[in-house]
């Protein structure tokens, strides 16, 4: 296992990406022990760690994430659901921990504390959170209401530009049980009622999840809040999960060639929820992603690194990777009551949003799904579209973030210049930016990568 990020470049990050969780490593269908670089499934998700999850209880009903400083409701209401609307008001009036500022978390914060250690079942009771459960209060999903693990959802602030199924107001959520992010109804639907779920309620810095994307010039961009380096283009064509795996492996790009394939939390911290493809303002239509990013086509999903643990019947956790939706998330949709394949009667609709996070076989045929697959139809593509990433703050003398030690950094420590407590420019730790910093960027000049 390699270690992905250097400790002492997290406090100049203002994105932490927390990682996975994921140490084990899969082949297309199982378990496998951890490859070796150069062998076939080298560069998934377990082949790496990168800042590992850190909790603090606090002992009052809240816990602090002591990675990205965020303060967590412990012990959610289980005992309620609300609506997105009931929800909000429910975060805002919560007193909780002699603190009053609490909210419902945006999409990004809540992903910031999802684990793929969960394990999704067909046997609700015998699932696991994808969660840490040793810090967050969580449920057994068969002590609510009868629910299915697919019904356990968690709201978050983030609303759909656009509307699923029918154009339905939409607010996205994490669902804790099946792994899932999608896109769920804000509004009353017609004889169908209100959609109502859990809230989780947040404090802490309203720009977590706040990117600060770079061009670099060469095909390549960094992203200074999270440390992470994106291939400016996609792959151009689709393929299956170990040939993404490989695609970045043998990457040579912005002469740099330890690209690897993204987990599921770095792909996810560069989904723009202000863009999709059929947006209500015009002048935000494209994929969810920045348009600093080239893309094929605006209707994509793409491969992470990340095997989706899901136990079916008759299989092993392991023929599933997730992946991520920078296009509308497609699904086929039956008349009312009525379910896959609905005798052909069914159109394929947007129904989770563009931003969800699904999850693809690893191999097989498409043409076996082709009214995709669950009650909602997901649409099963199994060949996706990669986008590689590496990390590039690798030393902590690269101030800025740009793979090496230059003048940027030079300029960046003479704008901290003097008595300064916790200044990144601090290498020695001596309270103030010195001399003996400036020699220690000097010592280090060139390519840090």
């Amino acid at each position: 296992m390699y270690t992905s990020i250097i400790a002492a470049t997290i406090l100049t990050q203002t994105y932490s990406i927390v990682d996975t969780g994921q140490t084990l490593c899969f082949d297309n269908t199982q378990e496998i022990s951890a490859p070796s670089e150069g062998d076939p499934f080298w560069g998934q998700d377990g082949s790496y760690e990168g800042v590992q999850s850190s909790y603090q209880d606090n002992g009052d009903g809240t816990i602090t994430d002591l990675n990205t400083g965020l303060i967590w409701q412990k012990s959610p209401d289980f005992t309620s659901q609300y609506t997105h609307a009931e929800a909000v008001t429910y975060a805002n009036n919560l007193y909780l921990a002699e603190q009053n500022d609490w909210r419902l978390p945006t999409m990004k914060e809540l992903y910031s504390i999802v684990l793929f250690i969960g394990q999704s079942s067909d046997v609700p009771e015998n699932g696991i959170p994808y969660l840490d459960d040793n810090y967050f209060d969580y449920e057994n999903v068969t002590a609510n209401f009868g629910d299915r693990s697919i019904d356990m959802q968690f709201w978050s602030s983030t609303i759909y530009v656009w509307g699923t199924m029918n154009g339905d107001a939409t607010a996205f959520g994490m669902n804790f049980a099946d792994g899932r992010i999608k896109g769920y109804p804000m509004e009353e639907l017609q004889g169908m009622g209100f959609f109502s779920r859990y809230v989780r309620c947040v404090r802490g810095d309203t720009e977590y999840g706040t990117n600060e994307f770079q061009d670099n010039g060469d095909g390549t961009v960094t992203d200074n809040a999270t440390g992470l380096q994106w291939m400016q283009g996609d792959s151009v064509e689709e393929m299956n999960w170990e040939s993404a795996l490989h695609y970045c492996n043998i990457l040579e790009l912005g002469g740099h060639s330890d690209w690897r394939l993204p987990n599921a939390k770095e792909l996810h911290s560069i989904v723009d929820y202000t863009r999709a493809p059929l947006a209500d303002d015009p002048t935000m239509r494209s994929a969810a992603i920045d348009p600093i990013f080239e893309v094929t086509t605006d209707e994509s999903y793409f491969w992470t690194s990340t095997t989706f643990t899901e136990v079916s019947p008759g299989q092993g956790a392991g023929p599933s990777a997730v992946y991520i939706c920078f296009g509308r998330s497609l699904g086929y949709m039956c008349p009312p009551w009525d379910t896959p394949p609905c005798d052909g009667n069914g159109d394929w609709l947007d129904v989770h949003g563009a931003g969800a996070q699904r999850s693809d076989p690893k191999l097989g045929d498409p043409n076996d799904y082709p009214y995709g697959f669950g009650p909602q139809g997901d649409d099963v593509r199994i060949y996706n579209y990669v986008r590689a990433v590496r990390d590039v703050a690798s030393c902590v003398t690269d101030l800025d973030g740009n793979g090496s030690v230059d003048v940027g950094d030079i300029l960046a420590l003479i704008d901290q210049w003097g008595v300064c407590n916790q200044c990144p420019a601090d290498f020695d730790n001596s309270g103030s930016v010195d001399v003996v910093d400036l020699l220690e960027i000097i010592n280090m000049w060139g390519s840090c990568a």
